[in-house]
């Protein structure tokens, strides 16, 4: 049998990382590419200067649009999009010259325009997955341009697809809703986590004494400091927690557009001498820091999945977060993780308490979790949407002239 030949789109790959979407990326292409799946995987991205126009990495085929660095603007940002997307559709059209493609598979919004212009020229389907969403991001508020441009390049998309994949039951859920498709065209696939790749730094100990005494205990707060991922609450939380627990000391790690204010708000609580905040950090002293803290908190107040708990847990740190969205299919039950209530500074400070408290509560809950986070497999994640891409191709093979009702509406121009 021929080769399935997909087209994966993302506006980032690595070397090129500007948030969890390129490893998300990278590890299902190698996983599809890895499997005797008899998946052709061609990766189209954009690349900096110095990375190579193509190249094949674990046995994938790697396509880069050298674009000029991203603005920080986000009015300037829609526009540079616009221009990557153009960009990466005349990459698209000279690809599919030289290979036939049979599945188009874009990551979120920033490529949705290439990819279905490319699924329609190749006459091929679409598929899309959508790790957030504007309107969740910014809790409903998607009224003003940006965020309503955004949220109206999302709902077209999610539309123009003939199949959509979720990380979670609550994404699909969520997306069912704001975009009015039916949950029968959404395949849940949550993302994977490779435990063998959160390779700390070497010396653990010497990392730790930076920033707390061996009498101490350590919380840790990660990810990118943007207001849904909650760590205002955290912050919050924090000055009744020290009060009660003296020997607390917090890590703040991430850069985001909250920086600034989280900063502010941790010195007008006093804070200042408790904690330190990293700013952006490599993947190694992330890695690390999962395994010097004592506790990481996830206090997200919107969550499509929540894999730095996945990470968390992988790497041996209890995990606290907050009872919403994905994070309550990755830390289902007690025995992997606790939850507190989402949005509430006192219920996020009284658990972390009672674990940073309870030594044997930890290292339960640790042993637990390891066994948890070997459910999240790229293998299995890969085969999964391998099947997303064998039933969308059968199923528009089964219509006249081969072709689903959108995939006809696509060949048509409509």
């Amino acid at each position: 049998m021929d080769p399935m030949r997909v087209l994966i789109l993302s506006w980032e790959y690595p070397p090129l990382i500007e948030g969890g979407l390129a490893r998300h990326v990278r590890k299902l292409a190698e996983s599809l590419a890895a499997q005797e799946a008899n998946v052709d995987v061609h990766v189209l991205t954009r690349g900096m200067e110095e990375s190579p126009a193509e190249e094949e990495i674990a046995g994938v085929s790697v396509h880069r649009v050298r674009e000029p660095e991203r603005p920080r603007e986000l009015g300037e940002f829609v526009t540079w999009v616009e221009h990557m997307n153009a960009d990466m559709l005349a990459a698209g059209v000279e690809l599919g010259d030289r290979y036939e493609f049979d599945v188009v598979h874009g990551h979120d919004w920033l490529v949705a325009v290439a990819g279905d212009h490319l699924a329609k020229r190749f006459r091929c389907p679409f598929v899309v997955t959508i790790h957030a969403t504007e309107y969740g991001r910014h809790q409903g508020w998607v009224d003003e341009h940006p965020q309503s441009h955004i949220h109206g390049i999302e709902h077209w998309m999610a539309n123009r697809a003939e199949r959509v994949i979720t990380c979670s039951a609550y994404m699909r859920e969520h997306v069912s809703d704001i975009y009015g498709l039916e949950e029968g065209r959404i395949a849940v696939i949550p993302n994977g986590i490779d435990p063998s790749e959160l390779v700390p730094v070497d010396d653990l100990d010497t990392l730790r004494a930076r920033f707390a005494k061996p009498d101490e205990k350590l919380l840790l707060l990660v990810g990118r400091l943007v207001y849904e991922k909650g760590f205002q609450l955290a912050l919050e939380a924090l000055p009744r927690l020290i009060e009660r627990l003296p020997n607390v000391r917090f890590i703040v790690a991430g850069s985001g557009t909250h920086e600034e204010a989280l900063r502010k708000q941790a010195s007008e609580l006093g804070l200042d001498d408790y904690g330190t905040f990293l700013g952006w950090i490599g993947d190694d002293v992330l890695h690390s820091l999962y395994r010097i803290a004592d506790l990481t908190v996830v206090p997200s107040i919107y969550e499509p999945f929540g894999l730095v708990a996945l990470e968390a847990m992988a790497s041996g740190c209890p995990c606290l977060v907050a009872d919403t969205g994905g994070l309550r299919e990755v830390v289902p039950n007690e025995n992997v993780g606790l939850r507190f209530h989402s949005r509430d500074p006192r219920s996020l400070g009284e658990m972390a308490e009672r674990l940073l408290s309870d030594d044997a509560l930890r290292e339960r809950l640790v042993a637990e979790a390891q066994e948890h986070v070997l459910s999240f497999d790229w293998a299995d994640v890969a085969r999964q949407v391998a099947e997303v891409y064998r039933e969308t191709v059968a199923e528009s093979a089964r219509y006249a002239g081969g072709s689903s009702r959108r995939l006809a509406e696509r060949r048509a121009g409509t």
